[in-house]
């Protein structure tokens, strides 16, 4: 680590608080001592998104804060960001985030599922799915102790409405479809 760069645990500690307060929580900091000029990235989540406009406010925010320590002022490039699409989602916290998103999962028996992201609980994610034999979408409960790997889908086509509304719909388990 360079010479008055702050580590991993004191940017988290400096800018947790701020990051908090507005409604973010920091994944991960990377810090990259060999670039020329240092760089230190935070990577942040949220129940809502992050907008430019609030990844600019974020990054004001953070770099007044580092700014603030001496030993480290002007001393590095900051970038604020968020985790991207090709994050695995490995916590309820990410699949609540991913709601309504299109996710292809691995489940533990070895088969490949890719539907959209429903409810999901402690023990169970409600995956909209299409059922080919009744012609439509149907939710299907899987136990999120059978989920191997998610990873959210890039679309470059909007979902169909019935998909998207049982995707954000609040649903009981007696009007699951399974499969």
């Amino acid at each position: 680590m360079a010479i008055g760069l702050p580590s991993q645990t004191q940017v988290i500690e400096l800018l947790d608080g701020e990051f908090a307060r507005a409604g973010y929580e920091i994944e991960d900091v990377v810090i990259d001592a060999r670039a020329r000029p240092p760089r230190i990235t935070v990577i942040a989540d949220g129940d809502t998104a992050l907008d430019l406009d609030t990844i600019a406010t974020l990054s004001r925010s953070a770099s007044n804060l580092l700014d603030a320590v001496k030993s480290i002022a002007g001393q590095y490039v900051l970038e604020v960001s968020t985790p991207g699409v090709d994050r695995p989602l490995t916590s309820e916290k990410h699949f609540r985030r991913a709601r309504g998103r299109k996710v292809e999962l691995a489940l533990a028996d070895g088969t490949q599922v890719t539907g959209r992201v429903g409810e999901i609980s402690g023990t169970s994610l409600r995956l909209v799915v299409r059922d080919d034999r009744a012609r439509d979408w149907i939710l299907r409960a899987v136990p999120t102790s059978e989920i191997v790997k998610a990873v959210v889908q890039v679309e470059f086509s909007a979902p169909s409405k019935r998909e998207l509304e049982l995707a954000t719909a609040d649903q009981s388990a007696e009007t699951e479809g399974r499969t």
